[in-house]
């Protein structure tokens, strides 16, 4: 008996190929729309599903394969009773069923969509082919993804036959698939009634794995990197590796951390990251200013660290950075030159993260898992501006004091809490990070800083619960400090501020990192 293999894709990609081998081995072809169209150019000998059903494609293509004739023919198992009502009701067994679906995503992703035309994509008897192939997947082979058609056809030309094994894996990928595929389109539908910045009421988690990683943070535990289906091109996810070692789970948390704080500015940036804090971070004209006056910040601490850059690494970057010891290089992309440079150090990695329309834009949620659960909270995305600031001591602060404190307030949203740096107008002097008490992160801010300290900026992530950090960062000769204020104990900060005669500014914005 001939087999039979029913083909509806909304991704052509490799199909008229992988059609044309199932040809040679005798298969006869069933297809629809399209789909249908693009292999009959080809001169691919396969048949209108409506010459199978006897029944035309109705409602504006709504229905089509939705007849007892097809799902007979992929439901049916090969045991006696089946045979019989598929003789009596003439249906003839489908082997292989190949469908991916209508591009739900790709349509709901262009500006301006609307509903309807959102709706009109959403597919019905795709999903309803490809769960009962999969349901039936001891008979039948279902197939979602064009990159398995090649192993596919292979078997079948090996051995005549798709083994158990493969069709059950297949039928893993083929309910994942629709999973996925249902998850888009209710959460399409409940953003549609919920206000803008709700939470969902089902967290919906799909991520495709990318690759095993050798370990997580400890050598004894396992690891693996997974992207989100829906992350959008510009994102770190979506980036390239260019040259090097393979990424570490480490490598990928500091990746993160440097890459955000280099995007905090519009202005040309550098970050770098050491257990995700930043040990330098700075402004320049160019690539190399800035990763010089980063470089400069700690250089001791910078040995082994992870580089961020917001702008294309040239060849002159690349020269300066090829003299010290990183683990990664993060920017939009580097220039011939720059990987030319940069390839004679062959464990460095490089990672392009490239750009697209979305290039600026980050998650509106964040997850943290927690014992049977997960935390999710919204990401602190911005900063608040000057314009909104409040200048709470006698002394004032001028233009370029306000420039220099808008530069601090952006660096230390992007270190671990209790959080202290110490800046100048462009560059990071000293970073207190992670300590239990804010007294303690000061001190560390201040010692790194030394002598730079005089007529440097002071910026702490949360409000002085004590005059006695003002007291320290007055001793060291800090002119100026911003933070969010809201103490009980704000007036006490306030009189020691004027006392000592420092300018302090409050944003009225914290910015914990736990």
């Amino acid at each position: 008996m001939k087999r039979r293999a029913i083909i509806s894709v909304s991704d052509k990609t490799g199909i008229v190929t992988f059609a044309q081998g199932l040809v040679e081995l005798g298969f006869e072809l069933i297809s629809t729309g399209g789909t249908f169209k693009v292999l009959d150019e080809a001169n691919i000998p396969v048949k209108y599903v409506s010459e199978v059903t006897g029944f035309p494609e109705v409602l504006g293509g709504r229905v089509k394969t939705l007849h007892p004739l097809i799902h007979g023919g992929i439901l049916a198992r090969d045991i006696v009773e089946h045979r019989q009502q598929m003789e009596q009701n003439g249906i003839g067994f489908i082997d292989l069923v190949v469908v991916n679906l209508y591009p739900f995503r790709e349509t709901i992703s262009k500006p301006g969509v609307s509903f309807e035309e959102a709706i009109e994509n959403i597919d019905v008897g795709g999903p309803t082919m490809v769960r009962a192939a999969a349901k039936n997947h001891g008979r039948v082979t279902v197939l979602v993804n064009p990159k398995s058609y090649e192993e596919v056809l292979n078997v079948l030309r090996e051995t005549g036959t798709v083994s158990a094994g493969m069709r059950k894996r297949l039928a893993a990928e083929a309910f994942a698939h629709t999973a996925e595929y249902d998850r888009l389109i209710a959460g399409y539908l409940e953003r549609q009634l919920e206000p803008v910045g709700g939470f969902p009421r089902t967290l919906r988690l799909t991520a495709q794995k990318v690759q095993e990683l050798r370990y997580g943070e400890n050598p004894q535990q396992k690891a693996a990197f997974y992207i989100n289906s829906e992350a959008a091109l510009g994102s770190l996810a979506r980036g390239k590796q260019l040259q090097g070692k393979e990424l570490s789970y480490n490598n990928w948390v500091d990746m993160e951390a440097a890459w955000k704080l280099a995007r905090e500015f519009d202005s040309c940036a550098a970050a770098i990251i050491k257990h995700t804090n930043p040990c330098g971070a700075a402004l320049g004209n160019t690539p190399l200013e800035a990763y010089k006056s980063a470089l400069a910040s700690d250089p001791v601490s910078a040995y082994g660290g992870i580089i961020a850059l917001n702008r294309v690494v040239d060849g002159p970057t690349a020269e300066a950075i090829k003299e010290c010891f990183y683990e990664v290089v993060v920017a939009p992309d580097f220039s011939p030159e720059s990987q030319d440079i940069l390839s004679s150090k062959k464990n460095l990695r490089l990672f392009a993260v490239g750009r697209g329309e979305n290039d600026r834009v980050t998650p509106r949620l964040m997850l943290k898992s927690v014992d049977g659960g997960y935390l999710v909270q919204e990401v602190d995305r911005g900063t608040t501006p000057i314009d909104e600031w409040e200048f709470i001591t006698e002394q004032k602060p001028t233009e370029n004091d306000l420039k220099a404190l808008d530069f601090a307030w952006r660096v230390v949203k992007h270190v671990k809490s209790n959080a202290i740096v110490v800046t100048d107008h462009r560059q990071t002097l000293g970073v207190g990070a992670g300590q239990m008490n804010r007294v303690g992160s000061v001190k560390i801010a201040v010692e790194q800083a030394g002598e730079k300290t005089k007529g440097a900026y002071l910026a702490s992530d949360a409000f002085f619960p004590f005059p006695d950090s003002i007291e320290s960062a007055a001793q060291a000769g800090i002119r100026a400090i911003i933070q969010p204020g809201g103490s009980i104990h704000d007036p006490e900060v306030i009189e020691a501020a004027n006392r000592l005669n420092i300018i302090m500014v409050f944003t009225h914005r914290r910015h914990f990192q736990h």
